[in-house]
């Protein structure tokens, strides 16, 4: 139904008025009840499912990637549609309204997006307000830094999310891998990312139950690049990585809006994202867990990462363009192995 029906509905509008609109009946639907009825179809229970990492429980691996709901607007009624976790942000210390529109480009071609979002968000202040409803929903905070903040005191911005998050969320994601915000993936050079960690982990000590501590980043590193990431996670002794991001690559791409700049996400992340956990893991020694992201449209992506060395998984792309039954499909399909 959602393939045949409600997708090409939605995709004769613009992507992100689509989005919102799609929030607020989401929204609209669950106070009337409708949760119940999201969860009796797309919630696939099963202890089999469950998965314990950085200390915490998930009830199946499958989680819904951060960029979707930026503002932790929508995390408890997300849930409803079958994933074990959720990702909010990224989050930046003080308001901001991203990128000038028309800023979110679908290449149907490619089964593809390309955003140029820029963190648009309402600040880190107003999504705790929300966070402090949450009843049971494992959510992960992704943070980042405000576009005005220059990168020498771009680590003041993330100590300020992380310690405002900190007693709402279940993990930390720390995001340098944008590459829509000026400069930020420079943060992900040695130096620079190595301190920045080494600030957040001392931040992390201080409290009573520290936080598990993760690391989102490009597809577009080099291997020399990777070995420097297994490098710093040991020297930092962060609780593990999230591969990967969006990529500034087109090669193949094919659709009209091909030249657009932004990430770009979706079929043609599938093969390289899966690239970078398989050598991450085997030259970590799996010293590390990975969450495994990009171009998951079927339960095969899903389980071809899994196979790779990802211990849990996250959608975006592929929640638009194949809906929501294929979050059941993967649990399905990691059950049946």
């Amino acid at each position: 139904m959602y393939k045949a029906i409600i997708r090409p509905l939605f995709f004769l509008f613009d992507p992100e008025s689509i989005h919102h609109f799609t929030f607020s009946m989401i929204k609209m639907l669950s106070s009337l009840g409708f949760g119940g009825i999201f969860r009796s179809i797309y919630v696939k229970e099963d202890p089999k499912l469950e998965r314990q990492l950085f200390g915490l429980t998930f009830k199946n691996p499958v989680g819904l990637a951060a960029g979707f709901d930026k503002d932790a607007k929508l995390y408890r009624e997300l849930s409803d549609f079958g994933f074990g976790f959720i990702e909010i942000g990224t989050l930046t210390p003080k308001p901001q309204s991203g990128n000038p529109k028309k800023r979110l480009f679908r290449l149907r071609e490619d089964s593809a997006l390309i955003n140029r979002m820029g963190f648009n968000n309402g600040g880190v202040d107003a999504a705790v307000t929300r966070l402090k409803k949450n009843k049971g929903v494992l959510v992960g905070g992704n943070i980042g830094k405000n576009k005005v903040t220059p990168n020498e005191d771009a680590v003041k911005d993330y100590v300020i999310c992380f310690n405002s998050l900190f007693d709402h969320v279940d993990y930390f994601v720390v995001n340098v891998s944008s590459p829509n915000t000026p400069n930020l993936r420079a943060l992900q050079d040695k130096a620079p990312l190595t301190q920045l960690l080494k600030t957040l982990k001392s931040e992390n000590a201080k409290k009573d139950k520290p936080k598990p501590i993760l690391l989102k980043i490009a597809p577009d590193l080099t291997n020399e690049q990777l070995l420097d990431i297994i490098d710093i996670v040991s020297e930092t002794k962060i609780d593990g990585v999230i591969a990967t991001n969006t990529t500034i690559s087109r090669e193949g791409i094919s659709s009209e809006h091909k030249e657009e700049t932004g990430g770009l996400s979706g079929k043609p992340l599938t093969e390289r994202s899966t690239e970078v956990i398989r050598f991450l893991s085997e030259n970590s020694n799996r010293a590390f867990p990975i969450i495994g992201v990009g171009g998951i449209h079927t339960a095969e992506d899903a389980l071809e990462k899994i196979d790779a060395g990802a211990s849990l998984v996250q959608l975006y792309t592929g929640f638009i363009y194949e809906g929501p039954g294929l979050v059941k499909k993967i649990n399905k399909a990691i059950l049946e192995r």
